[in-house]
């Protein structure tokens, strides 16, 4: 058997060459933009509290945020509180701007977490377009709107951004998946994958209906 030639080992060797560096690419971009992002973030936080070591007023800023919350959920939270939506109440505007930033917060860190039931949404009477999302209400009578309509988030790929519909209850199908994973799934396009585990109890029985 005749030996390859040497053109066909150079090339052999370049697509070698040229994959390793893909391959590096691959490892290097993700890890360098996380470090930046990280870096950026970490500046901008221990920049509130100025201080001359670096790291310090991060900390200190986070110590104060922990001691709001400890006092908030403990000595001041009954009184303080209602004055505060007292004042709030005076302000339409800025409440109503508080009211969605402390609800979408509480939707990921709070008891209440909102984005917990990932579901499949119909987008055409065949069933052959359709789009991820979560639904977020399923009683929307303070609407106007009967049992058969639910509230359903749809996030934008590749964006902390997204529109909320209103879709027929019919048209919804329940994802037994990881929330965290499923979110992740949408916001990067459908790139990263996602372990699809069985159905359990803790999607309510609202969401579990309509799949029936």
């Amino acid at each position: 058997m005749l030996p390859p030639p040497r053109t066909s080992r150079r090339q052999n060797i370049k697509k070698r060459i040229a994959g390793y560096f893909l391959k590096g690419l691959l490892l290097v971009v993700p890890t360098a933009v996380l470090l930046y992002v990280v870096y950026k973030l970490f500046m901008a936080l221990d920049s509130i509290v100025p201080t001359k070591i670096p790291g310090l007023g991060l900390l200190t800023l986070l110590a104060l945020i922990t001691l709001l919350g400890f006092l908030g959920a403990t000595f001041i939270s009954g009184p303080i509180v209602r004055k505060a939506n007292a004042v709030l109440d005076r302000v339409p505007v800025v409440k109503t701007f508080y009211t969605a930033v402390s609800d979408l917060l509480g939707a990921f860190t709070g008891q209440k977490k909102s984005f917990s039931h990932p579901v499949i949404v119909k987008l055409t009477p065949d069933g052959h377009v359709q789009k991820p999302g979560f639904i977020t209400a399923d009683d929307l009578s303070a609407l106007g709107l009967g049992p058969e309509m639910v509230a359903v988030y749809m996030p934008h790929s590749y964006n902390f951004s997204g529109n909320i519909f209103v879709v027929p209850a019919e048209s919804v199908t329940p994802v037994y998946v990881n929330t965290a994973e499923f979110m992740k799934f949408i916001v990067s396009g459908g790139v990263t994958d996602i372990g699809v585990k069985p159905p359990d109890a803790t999607h309510p029985p609202a969401v579990d209906a309509q799949a029936k």
